[in-house]
């Protein structure tokens, strides 16, 4: 695959790394289509239990590849039918993160910019290290980041996400993690090892109640509230009726109370 590169870190855990540092990353045509290639035969795998998207070099992702995005100006239509194919193809691939059974989590060493930053948001969890930053700076071009916005806008209180895209400033990863946008900070020689132990802890738990929990939190998001509690009500009951969670249950019960089940 162009740019990318995959493999198993540990039991259960995928990992897909962006390598094409020389690029900075960029989501080409290229790099998206590979990706959704990947993210195709990881949502059929039932073997990974989570995922880490990561990237090699000095960033995570610029975003797209403007020489690419330049370069369609010259066709007939001034670029229309090119750039429109390119920006279907990235939400495509944003919605199959989204959509993948398994939590994925970007591991961000570096700037995550645009459609970089877009990425790393549409990702369940975030680990970032300390001097990483993340903007949405295509205003400094003339190019509001509309698509981008759909990510940061679902992670980041409203009025601060319009503020990141209409000035074009960068968040620095302490204000990420304050705000919430960033789950973990680790300093840069301890982010892999912070990504992989949060991953191990997911990995561990029961796979089918982790991939009924991402489906019913996300469907449950913008739900108004009695929407919200029938939809995540009926979803708890198809949980509770699972036979490993009716013998984690059963092991809490032997237990007694005060103590924790076993693992």
């Amino acid at each position: 695959m162009v740019g990318i590169v995959t493999g198993q870190v540990g039991d259960g855990i995928a990992t897909v790394t962006l390598s094409s540092p020389e690029t900075l990353n960029a989501l080409s045509t290229d790099m998206l289509t590979a990706l959704a290639e990947i993210f195709a035969r990881i949502a059929k795998d039932n073997s990974t239990r989570v995922v880490i998207l990561k990237a090699e070099g000095k960033a995570f992702s610029a975003g797209h590849d403007l020489k690419e995005m330049q370069a369609y100006r010259n066709a007939p239509d001034h670029g229309r039918a090119g750039l429109q194919t390119l920006f279907d193809l990235c939400s495509r691939v944003m919605q199959q993160i989204h959509a993948l059974p398994q939590p994925v989590i970007a591991q961000v060493q570096g700037v995550a910019t645009a459609a970089g930053c877009q990425l790393a948001c549409t990702a369940d969890l975030i680990v970032a290290s300390a001097t990483a930053r993340f903007g949405v700076n295509g205003i400094n071009l003339g190019l509001f980041c509309s698509t981008p916005a759909v990510a940061l806008s679902r992670r980041l209180a409203p009025g601060m996400a319009f503020e990141l895209l209409t000035t074009g400033d960068f968040m620095s990863a302490p204000r990420a993690h304050a705000l919430g946008v960033v789950n973990r900070l680790a300093s840069p020689d301890q982010l892999e090892a912070e990504t992989l132990a949060l991953a191990t802890s997911i990995a561990a738990k029961d796979p089918a109640a982790i991939r009924l929990g991402k489906r019913v939190f996300q469907a449950q998001l913008g739900q108004p509230l009695p929407q919200a509690y029938a939809l995540a009500g009926a979803e708890m009951v198809e949980n509770a009726l699972f036979p490993a969670t009716a013998e984690g249950i059963q092991r809490f019960i032997d237990k007694g109370p005060g103590k924790t089940p076993s693992p």
